[in-house]
Order: C-alpha cells, then structure tokens, then sequence
C-alpha cells in the first residue's frame, strides 16, 4: 500500500512539474505576442553611425544626414505616431533629410494627411524622397504630387548637386527597383565620375546592379528589417535574399549600404526590430 502510495505522489510530482513548464511557456509566449504587437510597433529608436567617405570635400566633413523610411500611413501608423518619427528626426539638427519610399499602406485616404506630417520636415539642404513599391501607378502619382506640394523634392532617376561653398555632393534618387521604371544610367547621367555622391534607392538590391557605377553611400528601406529577429531563429519572414541586407549598414563591393527598418509597419507585429530614425555623419576616409 505504501509503495502505491509513494508511486502515486511521484507521478503527480512530474504531472505537476509538466504542468508548470507549459504554463510558463504559455505565459512567456503570451507576454512575447503582446509586446510585439502593442509595444514595439510604434517604440522607436534613434541609430546613429558615421561613414567614412573616400574623398569627401572638406567643407562636407560632418555632414549629418537624417533618414526615414516605410511610413506606411494607415488608421493603423497615424499621423500622429508619424509626427513623433518627424520631431526625433527634426531633434538631430540635420543637414539633409531623405525618404525612401513607401509613404502609405493602401488607398488614397491618407495620401494628404502623410505628406502635411512629413511637410514639417526641414533641413539646410533641403528634403528630399524616393518613391516606394510600385503597386499602383496613380496612387504613386498622387503620394509624389502631395509631397512636393509640401517642399519635399520627390527623385525620379535623377540627381541634384548640394553645394558648399565651391565643393559639392551629389544626392542620386532612384525609382524602386522592380518598378519598370528604375533607370539607373539615367539617374547618373548628369554626375560627375569623380565627385562623391550619395544614393536613394528604396529596396537595397538596388546595390547589385550599379555596374561599377561609383556609389559611396546608398540609404534604403524595404525590408522593414523582417519585423521580426526571433534568438535563434532569424527573420522567417524575409527571403533568403532579402536577408542578406536586412537591416543596419553593410560593406557590398566598396559601397556603404543602410538599410532602415522603417517607421510604420506592413502587419501590426515587431519583435526585435524596432522602428528607426536613422542619423548618418558623413566623414573623410
């Protein structure tokens, strides 16, 4: 009787031990799904970094650029979320302001309300934009028409001289890369081989086709940084390719390559990749 007992107890003891490690896996797991839809969505950071520039002019040296990316506005990524993006960017003092691409997540609704928030932006040398993923053809007429009516120059494979003093740097905007209408030897067409220059190129395999076009500096956006970076596991959500520029700077063939994690989101959900306002310092090699 008393070893029936004892069995009994035991059995219990390891029930009761199961038991607790679901519970605690629930209970983590839970905690997990509702920091990652509640919290990190809308915490953003500020990513600082310098770059060193291989003949940077000297009246360039220190040269901050402030970068934006993925807004996606939607009743989900409001203007307001969006204007505290637009005052830590504005808090930084830059000289330069970018965005690369993706201003809004479907439709029209809130074509004018993401162009009046990003409008605030403002910076010596002016803001400049790329536009995002082409899905809609007059939808991203209307994005470009609605930030420039703002102040905000829109690049469509162009490039435009900034000048200080006698030196100069030039800024390359690029239409998206699957767009149909990306045109790279158009964008540097007008550049000159020897003066440093600095590229606007929504999604970052821009970088693979270049084809020995000089490049010192390509700022770009796209992959949101998977919005996921599970321990252990990595970013299930981004091809193969795509992870190899997920988020953060990267060295590709001589070329700086930052990739922004953006400010909004596709899907309410962010674990380890928090939403950015990034700040580039361009200094001398």
């Amino acid at each position: 009787m008393l070893h029936q007992v004892v069995g009994w107890l035991r059995s219990e003891a390891r029930a009761g031990r199961a038991h607790g490690r679901w519970a605690k896996w629930i209970g983590r797991s839970w905690a997990r799904v509702s920091y990652g839809r509640r919290i990190e969505p809308t915490w953003l950071e500020l990513n600082r970094h310098d770059v060193l520039i291989s003949g940077l002019p000297a009246a360039f040296a220190g040269f901050r650029i402030a970068q934006l990316s993925d807004f996606h506005c939607s009743r989900h990524v409001t203007p307001a979320y969006l204007t505290e993006a637009v005052s830590l960017a504005m808090s930084q003092d830059p000289d330069l302001v970018v965005l690369t691409g993706d201003f809004i997540h479907r439709g029209y609704k809130y074509v004018d309300a993401v162009a009046a928030t990003l409008g605030r932006l403002s910076a010596p040398h002016g803001v400049f934009a790329v536009l995002g993923n082409r899905r809609y053809r007059h939808l991203h007429r209307a994005v470009a028409s609605a930030l420039s009516a703002e102040g905000i120059q829109v690049l469509h494979n162009q490039s435009i001289c900034l000048a200080r003093g006698a030196e100069a740097l030039h800024l390359v905007g690029v239409e998206d890369l699957w767009s149909r209408v990306c045109d790279l030897e158009r964008a540097f067409a007008d550049v000159n081989p020897q003066a440093p220059r600095i590229v606007l190129a929504h999604n970052p395999r821009t970088v693979e086709f270049l084809q020995g076009q000089r490049c010192d500096l390509m700022l770009s956006g796209h992959t949101h940084g998977g919005q996921i970076n599970l321990p252990g596991v990595g970013r299930p959500t981004l091809s193969r390719k795509a992870r190899r520029f997920a988020a953060g700077l990267y060295r590709f063939n001589g070329i700086h390559l930052y990739v922004n994690k953006g400010v909004g989101f596709g899907f309410r959900f962010r674990f380890g990749v928090q939403p950015e306002v990034a700040l580039l310092t361009l200094l001398p090699e």
